[in-house]
């Protein structure tokens, strides 16, 4: 039994509730514990099946297939409202008037004494039915949410044996008044644990047997492997593999999850793929100490002192993404990237943050990387020009950054140029403890070193006496984007003019300009400076403000 459903168990027989809010990964396929066997259904599948197999009435409604009598037909049809009607209803208003009706009538059978009927109901898509309008409620929405408000708040059908439960993908769609409401548990379910993956390949191992060929001794690795991903798109693949006559293939792992999360997130986010190590990192020797000794301390499972997150600031154009990249590397977890959430439509925002959480949670251990931290993780009071929505997009990264069971699990990366633009309780310790500055080149010799190694790249070769003729024109504070264009240059000469490497180097540094003024480079290397955490990030240079 997952625990999401062990929480539902306990709540409803502690009478702590009688409503449920189940919020996530509810379009998934579930592993239903039947007895002594196990079979795969819907949610709606383990609701009736495991939850709900002695109930007397099962009803469910959705705004598609209107009101729907899963159980129990002839208790239901002895409701004399029924016998006048002989039909249900389909829209809104009347279909949820006709189910508080009902369940009134039972609850005033079981209070004459009459008959105790335990009856259960759920409400697929509920935010379609008593939707969240954060430009204001109609009156007609608002009597409809407090009619199923309630079903668990009522005292007259909470003391009756009554089960409801409303099913939503994000939270943030659904009304206020259930969201809120004292008298509902709202319980997650998240994407499937690796423990859930391992016997869901055995039950359709019969059923995929060339897919599953070269794994078919060894489903324990293939459930490590793509741990994150929904039951639903694992099954997909795998019906798809079979048709092609395609077995799975060790070395295709990295690069199907990579698939299926994108796809289970709609693109959301990005899984950044790379073998590169922090021995790729020009210089800052001191930073990668720093960041190779959290590295170990992860692999160790010491997470207790490991940081929640880390900040990279610096010039525009000195790699920060680069070294998100080289560390993730480093550790061998996965990077994930997330995209722009943000969207036109009233609540799809919030709605698509939810989505990308709920893939965090269910990933294990991993890098989240946000670039443009100080446009994506919004304002605490941005004013009234969007109506809200900077400062709940704010309140939602602040509160699951925090959130202290993600430290050794989920590693906040936050990069910007403009670090003072992030709210400072985003930048606090607990949320991101160690902030790191990136620097531009400090002298002639390292932009030296930085234009070779971009240079080797594209099969362009310098010795250390080329330093030396050109030592003049090689400028300072240059940034890896800044060296890789010149890089991309010297060998635009070359192949076009027919250069020599060294000639073709001269010319393009001869004319060179900074593609970032100075005042500006300045500036937000001031600010790199005031963000650091550790003054052994800081190259003496920048320490005494030349």
């Amino acid at each position: 039994m997952p625990a999401w459903a062990d929480e539902i168990i306990a709540q409803y027989q502690s009478n702590a509730s009688s409503q449920f809010i189940l919020c996530g990964n509810i379009d998934d396929r579930f592993l239903l514990p039947l007895g002594r066997s196990v079979k795969l259904g819907s949610l709606t599948d383990f609701l009736e099946e495991v939850l709900m197999p002695r109930f007397d009435v099962v009803l469910s409604y959705d705004i598609g297939n209107g009101i729907r009598i899963e159980k129990g037909g002839s208790l239901f049809e002895q409701w004399p409202d029924y016998k006048e009607r002989q039909e249900l209803p389909k829209s809104p208003r009347p279909a949820i008037e006709t189910l508080t009706h009902y369940f009134r009538y039972a609850a005033n059978l079981a209070k004459l004494g009459k008959r105790s009927m335990q009856i259960g109901c759920w409400i697929r898509a509920a935010d379609l039915v008593a939707p969240a309008m954060p430009g204001g409620y109609s009156n007609d929405i608002n009597a409809l949410a407090m009619l199923m408000r309630d079903w668990g708040a009522d005292e007259h059908l909470t003391e009756s044996p009554l089960v409801t439960c409303l099913l939503v993908e994000n939270l943030n769609d659904l009304h206020s008044l259930l969201v809120n409401s004292h008298h509902a548990t709202t319980v997650t379910i998240p994407l499937p644990p690796r423990e859930d993956l391992r016997p869901f390949f055995q039950i359709v191992a019969n059923k995929f047997p060339k897919a599953l060929e070269v794994f078919r001794d060894n489903h324990e690795e293939l459930a490590d492997s793509l741990g994150g991903a929904s039951l639903n798109a694992v099954e997909n693949l795998l019906k798809l593999k079979e048709y092609r006559t395609q077995p799975i293939q060790p070395d295709d792992l990295v690069s199907l999850k990579k698939e299926l999360v994108e796809r289970d997130c709609n693109d959301l986010v990005e899984f950044i793929q790379t073998d590169r190590t922090l021995d790729d990192v020009h210089a800052q020797e001191g930073l990668k100490t720093r960041l190779r000794e959290d590295m170990t301390l992860w692999r160790n499972g010491e997470s207790r002192a490991m940081p929640m997150g880390y900040l990279l600031c610096g010039p525009v154009g000195t790699g920060k993404t680069f070294l998100v990249e080289c560390l993730a590397g480093e550790a061998g977890v996965p990077v994930v990237k997330i995209k722009n959430f943000r969207d036109k439509w009233i609540g799809s925002t919030e709605g698509n943050l939810e989505t990308i959480f709920r893939l965090l949670q269910g990933l294990g251990r991993c890098f989240v990387f946000i670039d443009e931290a100080d446009q994506a993780l919004g304002k605490r009071d941005a004013g009234g020009n969007d109506g809200g929505l900077s400062g709940r997009v704010y309140s939602m990264f602040a509160k699951e950054m925090s959130n202290p069971a993600n430290r050794g699990r989920i590693i906040w990366i936050l990069a910007s140029s403009r670090p003072d633009l992030i709210e400072v309780d985003l930048k606090r310790p607990g949320r991101v403890d160690v902030k790191i500055p990136i620097f531009p080149t400090i002298s002639a010799e390292e932009s030296f070193h930085l234009i070779r190694a971009l240079c080797s790249r594209l099969d362009i070769v310098f010795d250390d006496a080329v330093f030396d003729l050109l030592r003049s024109h090689i400028p300072e504070l240059l940034t890896p984007g800044a060296a890789e264009a010149i890089a991309i240059k010297a060998h635009r000469l070359i192949a076009t003019r027919s250069l020599a490497p060294r000639d073709a180097l001269q010319d393009v540094l001869t004319d060179y300009q900074h593609p970032v003024a100075k005042e500006i480079m300045d500036f937000q290397i001031g600010l790199a400076v005031k963000e650091s955490t550790d003054i052994e990030f800081v190259p003496d240079r920048f320490r005494t403000g030349d």
